[in-house]
């Protein structure tokens, strides 16, 4: 089965093609270019270059979020459009969920995070269990990592681009807690997203392609504006 992955959750852009879990060819972008400016080029490019016909796909996986409102939109319109017109499943998976998948199985808590901006984070905490099952602990959340430190009582491994802007911080407040990951996983990649939907697919999981919606967490800037507005004149 060729499923193939988007993430557009970041500033950054990954897209991933994999078959029967293998992956086939992945490509990464980190460069200050909007998503809509160059997705549609980079699927093309990745499945010319692994000589896969658009129509040899079988699937089609995104990245729901939580992360940049725009990047989300921008991605998930672009999937439903692929799913349509080749008339494939589509599934989507959280981002934290992606990043948690990228590290090794570990006996310690791990704990995504991405810059939510305004001095906050998306999080949540996950644990490996039996079998190396990763299970997800925590509701999906968007805190500031004052109140995020509060929660952590063991050691902890830390992975996401918010990683990069809070390191300092968390080293300081848990020196015997605070773990990183190799900063090359600190943003969720194509693979990862195609590999989780491959199995999502395999279970019948597949998304409505006209109703599902990004993963958001909080409101959007709009969204807030237009609730302040409605509260002051009812």
């Amino acid at each position: 089965m060729k499923v193939l992955g988007i993430d557009t959750s970041t500033q950054c852009e990954s897209v991933g093609l994999v078959d029967h879990g293998k992956v086939i060819s992945e490509t990464f972008l980190n460069i200050p270019v909007t998503h809509s400016e160059r997705l549609l080029e980079t699927i093309d490019y990745l499945l010319k270059g692994a000589r896969c016909p658009l129509n040899a796909i079988d699937g089609w996986a995104i990245s729901l979020g939580p992360g940049s409102f725009t990047g989300l939109r921008i991605g998930i319109s672009t999937v439903k459009g692929l799913a349509y017109a080749t008339r494939k499943p589509v599934v989507g998976v959280p981002s934290l969920d992606v990043l948690a998948s990228q590290i090794s199985p570990t006996p310690y808590l791990i704990c995504p995070i991405l810059d939510a901006r305004k001095g906050e984070v998306y999080t949540a905490f996950y644990r490996y269990e039996e079998l190396n099952q990763l299970k997800r602990k925590s509701d999906y959340q968007v805190l500031t990592p004052e109140i995020l430190v509060k929660n952590i009582q063991e050691k902890t491994l830390f992975i996401g681009n918010g990683v990069a802007i809070y390191s300092n911080y968390l080293k300081q407040v848990l020196p015997n807690f605070a773990l990183f990951t190799n900063p090359s996983f600190d943003l969720p990649l194509g693979s990862t997203v195609a590999r989780l939907g491959r199995e999502l697919i395999l279970k019948g999981e597949a998304f409505n392609v006209a109703t599902f919606v990004p993963l958001y967490i909080r409101p959007s800037e709009a969204e807030i504006k237009w609730q302040q507005k409605t509260s002051i004149n009812p």
